[in-house]
C-alpha cells in the first residue's frame, strides 16, 4: 500500500486485491493504520464506483446456493466442505466491511473505524480456516461456494441503512445462529481446532453485528426513521432472506438487538 494515502482509497485498492493472501495481510495492515493514527482518515472524499469489484481468485467457482458441496463433518471431505463454505464466508466479509469503508462518505469518522477494525477481524478469521484448512490436504478454492452475502451487499450499494439493516445485522447475524450447532458436529467429529476457531469467530460476530445494530440506529435517528417498523420494510424491497429458528437469543442479545426485535424475530415471518 502507498503510505500516506487516504484510509477510504486504501480501503478501495484492497477491496480490489485478487489474492486472498494479500487481501488478507494488508486488512490487517489496514486495520492497524487506522489504530494507531497513521494515515488521513478522509469521511468527506467522493470516491467513483470502480467496475470489477470485488477483487477475488479464480477460484472457488461461484454456483448457485443448492449446487455447494454438501457440509457433513464426518467425513474428512465433509468436514473440509464446511470448513471451506465458512473460509468463504469470511472472505466475503473482509470485502464487505471494506466496501462499507469506501462507499459511504459523509459519515462520523467513527464508523470507518468500527468497520476497519471488523475488516480486520474477519481477515484473522479467513486466515485461521484457511490454515486450518490446509491442515486437511485442501485449501481455499477447492470447493465451490455461493454469493449471497455479496449479492445484497451489490444490492445496497445505494443505500447505507438498508446496507447496515440487511448486512452486518441479518445475513451476518445469521452466523450467531448457525455456530454453536456447527461447533457441537465438529466436536463430535473430534475437530477441537476448528471449535476452537469458531469460539474466536463467534465472539468476534458478536460484536460485527452489534456495530451493524449501532449505526442503523444511529441512521434511523438522523433521518427520523423508526428502526423497527423500516426493517420488515427493508427486507421485503430488497429480497432478502426470511429469518427462521432456531435463534440463538444470548448471542443476539449481546450483539445489540432490542427486546422487541427479538419478539418481532420470534413471531415469525408474516
Amino acid at each position: 500500500m502507498i503510505l500516506g494515502m487516504q484510509l477510504r482509497h486504501r480501503a478501495l485498492a484492497v477491496l480490489a486485491l485478487t489474492d486472498p493472501t494479500s487481501k488478507a495481510e494488508q486488512t490487517r495492515a489496514l486495520m492497524l493504520a487506522a489504530r494507531a493514527g497513521e494515515a488521513v482518515l478522509d469521511p468527506g472524499a467522493q470516491i467513483a464506483a470502480p467496475a470489477g469489484l470485488p477483487g477475488r481468485p479464480a477460484l472457488p467457482r461461484l454456483v448457485a446456493a443448492d449446487q455447494v458441496p454438501r457440509r457433513s463433518p464426518f467425513t474428512l471431505a465433509g468436514r473440509a466442505a464446511l470448513l471451506h463454505a465458512i473460509c468463504h464466508i469470511e472472505f466475503n466479509a473482509i470485502n464487505l466491511a471494506l466496501d462499507a469503508v469506501w462507499r459511504f462518505g459523509g459519515l462520523p469518522e467513527q464508523f470507518y473505524r468500527d468497520w476497519l477494525q471488523v475488516a480486520g477481524e474477519e481477515a484473522l478469521h479467513f486466515s485461521l480456516l484457511r490454515e486450518h484448512l490446509q491442515t486437511l490436504g485442501h485449501d481455499y478454492g477447492d470447493f465451490d461456494a455461493h454469493d449471497g452475502l455479496w449479492r445484497m451487499t451489490e444490492a445496497t450499494s445505494g443505500d447505507v441503512i438498508a446496507r447496515m439493516a440487511l448486512v452486518p445485522r441479518t445475513l451476518e447475524a445469521r452466523g450467531l445462529d448457525a455456530t454453536p450447532p456447527i461447533q457441537a458436529k465438529l466436536k463430535k467429529a473430534g475437530d477441537l481446532r476448528a471449535v476452537a476457531i469458531l469460539d474466536t469467530i463467534l465472539r468476534d460476530e458478536i460484536g460485527h453485528v452489534a456495530v451493524g445494530n449501532h449505526w442503523y440506529g444511529w441512521l434511523c435517528a438522523r433521518d427520523g426513521l423508526d428502526p423497527l417498523t423500516l426493517y420488515p420494510t427493508l427486507v421485503a424491497r430488497y429480497a432478502a432472506p426470511r429469518l427462521r429458528p432456531p435463534f440463538n437469543w444470548d448471542a443476539r442479545r449481546a450483539a445489540g438487538f432490542s427486546e422487541a426485535e427479538l419478539n418481532a424475530l420470534s413471531a415469525g415471518p408474516d
